[in-house]
């Protein structure tokens, strides 16, 4: 009997995956790649909400569990996956280098936000008022590390390559039957995908859709991550990933023009060099109104459990969600109740309501 069947392998499945590998408990992998956001996601990792000059939630204990997961990770894949690299917020006036000074000053921004002014010039980026830079940032190579550690489940035969049908799962008292296979537990990863899973589909999973680019631009020579309207990572070979854009009624995985449009003219206002575009990206964010992941046990079956609703910061939240849940499952730990799904008040009395057992 397996300890964990886990359904997904984007960020959040492949954090679970691992932990549980880490405390040598047997696992497999099952996904049917129907969801992309992990692959076209920015990976961008950044301790401060730039927009309201506000702390991310619990920023520094997600740092601390970020740095060692994705340095493992690089060991035992073989690649090379967490680009630790300058993010600069680009300045447009005096008003907000001051906004960004005064942000500065307060206890919890004054590790993140550094008080010196960044006078670099780029030929292609436009700069008179400077820029400002966020320590400890970066970004993670995404699709690199589901491309890795997918190949690596496979050669573990830990990977099976299924759309998953929950008309197969029976949940025992101790354990829970798929098809032929038992596990003590299994870990519903799946992404905008929950929204087909009648287990958990009763959740406000919003799921935000975001759209982004790759360009080829010889002469912007940037070696940071650029902040303004949108981001510019730089990739290496004159690469650069371009993003993203939030659209909240379109749930496909579909690229627009719209969009397309949309990152272009806002590129153009950032930098003044030529560029081409090599590739055009869209995918589904799991997302939830209140920014907060769904994580939890289901209210009434026991051995069905969620890891959701990452959002934006999958890269950053990702493994600390995952420990959060393999200690609640093995040691009986409480969540945060920021996080538990049992702040879901009508979601946890909806299945008592309808009068569901196991």
């Amino acid at each position: 009997m397996l300890d964990y069947i886990i359904v997904g392998s984007g960020l959040a499945g492949i954090a679970f995956s691992e932990i549980a590998l880490q405390h040598n408990k047997s696992i497999l992998v099952i996904n049917n790649q129907s969801q992309n956001s992990t692959r076209i996601a920015g990976g961008l990792y950044n301790p401060v909400i730039l927009k309201r000059f506000s702390e991310v939630w619990q920023a520094q204990q997600q740092l601390d569990l970020l740095y060692p997961f994705y340095a493992n990770l690089e060991k035992k894949l073989y690649v090379k996956l967490d680009y630790k690299l300058a993010l600069l917020r680009k300045f447009y006036s005096v008003e907000e280098q001051n906004n960004w000074f005064t942000a500065s000053d307060k206890p919890n921004l004054s590790n993140y936000l550094s008080t010196n002014l960044i006078t670099t010039k780029w030929n292609a980026i436009p700069s008179p008022f400077n820029f400002g830079e966020v320590l400890h940032s970066g970004y993670v190579d995404t699709a690199l590390l589901l491309e890795s550690y997918r190949s690596y489940l496979i050669k573990e035969n830990l990977y099976l390559e299924d759309t998953f049908d929950y008309a197969q799962l029976t949940n025992n008292t101790d354990f829970i039957e798929y098809k032929k296979l038992k596990a003590k537990h299994i870990i519903f990863a799946e992404g905008f995908g929950m929204l087909l899973n009648p287990f958990f589909n009763k959740l406000p999973l919003d799921g935000t859709k975001g759209e982004l680019l790759i360009i080829k631009a010889p002469n912007l020579n940037l070696e940071v991550i650029m902040k303004s309207s949108i981001f510019v990572i730089p990739l290496g070979n004159d690469l650069y990933k371009v993003g993203a854009t939030y659209n909240w009624e379109d749930k496909t995985n579909i690229p627009t023009e719209s969009a397309k449009k949309e990152l272009i003219d806002n590129l153009s206002e950032l930098i003044s060099c030529a560029f081409e575009i090599i590739e055009h990206q869209a995918g589904v964010r799991p997302t939830v109104k209140d920014r907060r992941p769904l994580v939890g046990t289901h209210p009434i079956h026991n051995n069905l459990h969620v890891l959701n609703g990452l959002g934006t910061r999958g890269v950053m939240l990702a493994p600390a969600m995952a420990l959060s849940l393999f200690n609640h499952i093995e040691h009986h730990e409480p969540l945060d109740e920021n996080i538990d799904i049992r702040r879901i008040k009508n979601f946890v009395s909806s299945f008592y309501q309808s009068g569901q057992k196991d």
